[in-house]
């Protein structure tokens, strides 16, 4: 469990961080980007929140399921499975919870038509933030595949936070009055 009494530690003055294993790396190596970018995600979708909570409850629910979700993202690439015994199961991402973010994308997907057009992203504040909160989870994606390219990353891991960025498109176009209120993207309209 984690037990945090002094918020400063001094260990990080210069340029490293300890990884769940107590291994020291530096503040910029891609695991830490990778599980830093994730954590940006999930204040993204705290801020979307200030407007789920009232406006769409059942997402709110989905959203707050997702948030705790992504500390257990996190959880799971810091620490790198590097084949040694350990003392303890370390937290790792599962397929239930790549299933019930699907089960999820697919409630709120079937009350909507098909898209003929890209969407630009916005329409309301809870939209605006939803969609922000996607980008930032794509980013964490390509850092997590990069981080693959080199050191194990769970298939779990992957498969969650792709479809955290999928249910997030979902989730704006749900709160866009299923997808009626959205901004479509008009190709060359400015030429």
């Amino acid at each position: 469990m984690v037990k945090l009494n002094k918020i400063y530690t001094r260990t990080g003055d210069k340029g490293t961080t300890g990884l769940g294993s107590g291994e020291r790396r530096s503040k910029a190596d891609l695991r830490i980007e990778a599980f830093g970018t994730v954590d940006e995600a999930n204040s993204c979708i705290g801020l979307a929140r200030l407007h789920t909570a009232t406006e769409a409850p059942a997402i709110d629910a989905m959203l707050a399921g997702i948030q705790n979700d992504l500390f257990d993202l996190g959880a799971d690439l810091c620490m790198p499975d590097d084949g040694k015994p350990l003392d303890y199961e370390p937290l790792r991402v599962v397929a239930s919870q790549v299933e019930r973010l699907e089960a999820d994308i697919d409630l709120l997907n079937k009350e909507m038509k098909p898209l003929k057009s890209f969407i630009l992203p916005g329409g309301s504040p809870a939209a605006a933030a939803l969609h922000l909160s996607r980008t930032v989870a794509r980013r964490a994606e390509r850092l997590m595949v990069a981080l693959a390219a080199k050191e194990p990353v769970g298939p779990d891991a992957l498969k969650y936070i792709n479809r955290v960025s999928d249910f997030l498109f979902v989730a704006a176009r749900a709160v866009n009055d299923n997808g009626n209120a959205d901004v479509l993207w008009v190709p060359g309209k400015n030429r």
